[in-house]
């Protein structure tokens, strides 16, 4: 990649839950950067919590950059996100490579 790709990418930490109780407020925090810039990315290791509200807004966001013609990654998939996009099918939709962590036994 080169360094004025690099320097375009707006990376986006999101913690916490993402679910039906925080939707109103996360809505926001994944839309607006989606204005800002070219490429944006999603670092979801922080997402404690992932319900089908997370997976809706994170499919409204992959959308809505796609009608702005801002690129949208995902990455450093935490379990609760890999899990849900494993159990939807969905993983292949946002086109990010999802990183498997063992299980401790």
């Amino acid at each position: 990649m080169s360094e004025a790709v690099a320097q375009s990418c707006h990376r986006v930490a999101l913690d916490g839950p993402l679910t039906i109780y925080t939707a109103a407020d996360s809505k926001p925090k994944l839309l607006e950067p989606l204005q800002a810039g070219q490429e944006v990315e999603f670092d979801l290791a922080g997402v404690d919590e992932f319900d089908s509200a997370g997976l809706q807004l994170l499919i409204l966001a992959k959308r809505e950059a796609a009608r702005l013609d801002c690129r949208l990654s995902l990455c450093n998939h935490s379990p609760a996100v890999v899990e849900l996009l494993e159990l939807s099918g969905l993983a292949s939709f946002f086109g990010d490579p999802l990183l498997i962590q063992p299980h401790s036994a």
